[in-house]
């Protein structure tokens, strides 16, 4: 857990921890200090996270159904943990992979996960002077097939409830100094809900968890919007988790247990839509995202 944590924070394109000489310094603490609560966390959704599975699934899915259109590899790497850019890359170099297509699995674009996946994937080819050329998908919100899957899961929560509930669209935060400085991320989530409420109908609210640190976050929190939708009369709750495509921490902690507690001692029920995971159409997606850029046949 710390070695993970402390990756996550030494990248200043997430967190800007003091001078750049300081940052890995200031991330060790941090990481040593979060470490004991994080591993909590995990404990309570067994033991670890599923992301790192599910995203093989995802892949192997994805391989398989580019199986018709060329001559496709599907590999998945990490950003802060094994397995990453620098031991991924040298396997699809052994293959004799030369075009890399980089799918990164954040529909909504920001500089802290798409922007900082990319640079990574970027600079690790150029330091193990690895001559792939690389295509990038930088986003994509308002992908219909994507749309579909979403909406279809937001049907399907729906049917859970004796009553019409409150559909809340629950995206990971980020310092609103990234919106200030041009970040497109928010803009691509009202992408997102607004081409879903063109298919479902249905208007719902747009907040924020995972915040940490003393900064200014994007507001409001998931916190905040359940206590204002408890103030005003609100007794039930469908929580999208908008910008994940997998089941990990996020969903598993902190919405199904952390906010579904919170909900309750507010007087609501609150349950959440099932991430798409290896979903078929979530997969279909994903390949025509593939499928649609300009070359192939190529790898990913």
């Amino acid at each position: 857990m710390e070695p993970f944590l402390y990756n996550l924070f030494s990248d200043r394109q997430i967190i800007r921890l003091g001078p750049w000489f300081l940052q890995k310094f200031i991330a060790r603490r941090i990481a040593r200090k979060r470490a004991p609560k994080s591993r909590e966390s995990y404990r309570k959704i067994g033991g670890g996270s599923p992301i790192l599975a599910i995203t093989k699934q995802q892949a192997r899915a994805l391989e398989e159904a580019l199986g018709n259109s060329g001559d496709y590899l599907v590999r998945s790497c990490m950003r802060y943990w094994h397995p990453f850019a620098s031991e991924i890359l040298p396997e699809l170099a052994r293959e004799g992979v030369g075009e890399i297509i980089a799918l990164p699995l954040y529909p909504q674009y920001s500089v802290a996960t798409t922007g900082s996946s990319l640079t990574d994937l970027n600079r690790t080819a150029d330091r193990l002077k690895l001559p792939f050329t690389i295509r990038e998908i930088r986003s994509w919100p308002d992908q219909p097939q994507y749309i579909r899957c979403l909406a279809g899961r937001i049907r399907e929560g729906l049917g859970r409830f004796k009553s019409t509930p409150e559909v809340v669209y629950s995206a990971h935060s980020l310092p609103q100094k990234f919106i200030d400085e041009g970040d497109p991320y928010v803009d691509d989530l009202h992408k997102t809900i607004s081409a879903l409420e063109k298919i479902t109908g249905i208007q719902g609210h747009l907040c924020y968890q995972s915040r940490s640190g003393p900064v200014e976050w994007l507001e409001p929190s998931t916190p905040d919007m359940l206590r204002r939708l408890a103030s005003s009369g609100c007794r039930n709750i469908l929580m999208v988790p908008i910008s994940f495509v997998s089941d990990h921490v996020e969903t598993l902690y902190e919405i199904d247990m952390l906010y579904r507690d919170m909900a309750a001692e507010l007087g609501m029920e609150l349950r959440s839509t099932r991430a798409l995971n290896d979903d078929p159409e979530f997969i279909g997606a994903l390949r025509d995202l593939v499928l649609s850029q300009p070359s192939a046949p190529a790898a990913m």
